[in-house]
């Protein structure tokens, strides 16, 4: 089975990514989120924090609840914090989206072999954990689809992305982080 690719996969799963406040993991998924936005004010990325993009997206959907919140982490991160899952299900922001962009790999650390290329499948741990809205997206139909339903939810919602292992795109972030919070804590008080 060919797997999406991650380069294009994640523009077309998003759309216009000023609609969302956007946290993301570290490595593959900064970098995805990271090149997508320019690291526009609306984007927080990760680096170094394995595990910190779900508590840190389900604080920020709690407390900005008109607000449209995206987490776009990688297999490695959620797996390092999934028991924020079930703290998501029994707090139930209906503004928060998780995408798992899931390539079975952890690029942080040298691209060994994730628990999910090791049989995990973390759809299946998301509605154990009682994610009403779910979704598998392996093809182009079902990427499409899953576009259309970044619109129309009432979340929380979790969307587990399967991408092939090629690399996300390059991209240099800044990696200053005071500058980065400041940048993205103006953006929220403005």
């Amino acid at each position: 089975m060919n797997l999406l690719d991650r380069k294009k996969a994640i523009p077309i799963l998003i759309g216009d990514h000023k609609r969302f406040l956007i946290i993301s993991g570290l490595a593959g998924s900064a970098k995805d989120i990271g090149f997508l936005t320019k690291e526009s004010p609306n984007t927080f990325l990760f680096g170094g924090a394995m595990g910190g993009a779900l508590p840190t997206s389900l604080g920020l959907a709690l407390s900005r609840p008109n607000d449209r919140v995206l987490c776009v982490s990688g297999d490695g991160d959620i797996l390092m914090s999934m028991s924020c899952l079930a703290t998501i299900v029994t707090t139930k922001p209906k503004n928060l989206i998780i995408i798992c962009v899931d390539n079975a790999l952890y690029l942080e650390t040298g691209g060994q072999t994730s628990h999910t290329g090791l049989g995990v499948n973390l759809e299946m741990i998301a509605k154990g954990c009682g994610f009403s809205i779910t979704k598998t997206i392996i093809t182009e139909q079902e990427l499409l689809e899953g576009k259309k339903n970044l619109d129309n939810f009432s979340g929380p919602a979790f969307i587990l992305l399967k991408v092939s292992e090629s690399s996300p795109p390059k991209y240099s972030r800044n990696w200053n982080a005071s500058e980065e919070k400041f940048k993205f804590r103006k953006n929220l008080i403005n």
